[in-house]
């Protein structure tokens, strides 16, 4: 059967960064970091007393008071960027638009991380007697947020969440994305949210020694491929793509950022945290990905990596890189957002995909911030764009999350060509 072509009609986002998907770019370009003393709770107890909060966000800007409380903040988000998205879109705005072909696919590494916690401690504090909110497992629960959004837009197609650690929102775009070229929709609303700055989320990655401690420049904290890196910055915040059959969205004058054409999985079959030391689940993810978007190495301009400033994981991934590009990788640019962004966990593809779709259109390929000490582990050769954007053609992309438990994701998106 001959396989639909896939496009990118419309994004969402609010991040660290920027509260839509074009103040996050225009952010993201200029090396702004987004790291900041945690606001969110009192973390003076805690190891890591920073993190990378979405600002200025009040949920009484966009749900009234009694609908918010039905729902965790990782939902606010959802429900947040995938409106900008739909509304950047204009999809609903259509008469070929069929709500039994339009789906939600959405990804969540965690869920409502911060429900959880708070409804635990209040019963801790009771008399043993079980009084739980209502809606404790609705706002919980990891699969409610495309649920929220289906309802909200009528989408009556496939709906579900992914769960794959950091490779959750990619895998939800994975997963629309083969939908669609398979004939099976014609419009989906993929991406992921997260809220794990809670005391919960820093202490639990505080015990497992994965979070930087760097209290005395939380802004410097996130330094990928940095011989002093110490781990990643938490983040928090979500991202919506529209994705959309070509002939489906040509049909009805939408317009165009990008076009996704190949998607790549695979697993390390390690550890449960660590990457394999050698990047082979990586390297397969990536020769996955091309080989689905049935292209070369020499075909990618540009690798928003994972790199999440780990001792290990950034090694790791350049070592994947250079086994799978060879010489090519030289004429690469390679970034990792991260830096400025922190680590969202499972909404971090989602956002990283919105990075290669707008490096993909604009010819311009964001900087990995924070770069003061060179690695000697690091091959210097490659191109790891530091600390300042580079304005150069990018004919095509490839976005790479991986997730604890060795989940590797990638998607290859290239520029969009008639």
């Amino acid at each position: 059967m001959e396989l639909k072509r896939v496009v990118v009609t419309g994004l969402g986002a609010l991040t660290p960064l920027g509260n839509n998907a074009q103040s996050y770019w225009d952010a993201l370009v200029k090396g702004t970091s987004g790291a900041a003393p945690i606001t969110l709770f009192d973390p003076e107890k805690f190891k890591t007393k920073f993190a990378c909060e979405v600002k200025n966000f009040d949920p009484s800007d966009f749900f009234d008071r009694k609908e918010a409380r039905k729902m965790d903040r990782f939902t606010h988000f959802a429900l947040v960027v995938a409106d900008e998205a739909i509304v950047d879109s204009g999809v609903r705005e259509n008469p070929y638009f069929n709500p039994d072909r339009a789906g939600v696919i959405w990804g969540s590494g965690i869920g409502g991380l911060d429900t959880f916690l708070q409804e635990s401690i209040t019963y801790a504090k009771g008399d043993g007697t079980p009084r739980f909110n209502p809606f404790f497992i609705p706002k919980m629960i990891a699969d409610i947020s495309p649920g929220h959004i289906s309802i909200k837009h009528g989408f009556r197609g496939p709906n579900f969440t992914t769960v794959s650690a950091c490779a959750s929102s990619t895998n939800a775009i994975i997963d629309a994305y083969n939908y669609i070229r398979l004939g099976k929709a014609d419009v989906f609303v993929a991406g992921g949210s997260e809220a794990a700055v809670t005391e919960a989320g820093i202490g639990g990655f505080n015990a497992m020694h994965a979070l930087s401690t760097r209290n005395d420049s939380p802004e410097t904290a996130s330094r990928p491929f940095d011989k002093e890196r110490d781990g990643f910055v938490m983040g928090e915040g979500g991202a919506s793509l529209i994705l959309e059959e070509y002939e489906y969205a040509r049909k009805r004058g939408a317009k165009i950022y990008a076009e996704i054409v190949g998607a790549g999985m695979s697993a390390d079959a390690h550890h449960i945290t660590a990457p394999h030391p050698e990047g082979i689940g990586a390297t397969k993810v990536m020769k996955n990905a091309l080989e689905d978007a049935g292209m070369l190495a020499s075909d990618i301009d540009y690798i928003n990596v994972h790199g999440t400033s780990t001792p290990l994981g950034d090694v790791a991934e350049l070592k994947a890189i250079a086994a799978v590009f060879g010489d090519h990788a030289y004429k690469l640019n390679i970034s990792s957002s991260k830096s400025m962004t922190g680590h969202l966990l499972g909404a971090a593809g989602a956002i990283e995909a919105i990075a290669a779709v707008m490096a993909v259109k604009g010819d311009v390929v964001p900087p990995t911030i924070n770069h003061f000490t060179d690695d000697p582990e690091i091959d210097s050769r490659l191109n790891l764009t530091f600390n300042q954007a580079v304005k150069r053609p990018v004919r095509a992309a490839i976005s790479n999350t991986f997730g604890f438990g060795g989940h590797n994701a990638s998607i290859v998106v290239r520029k969009y060509n008639e």
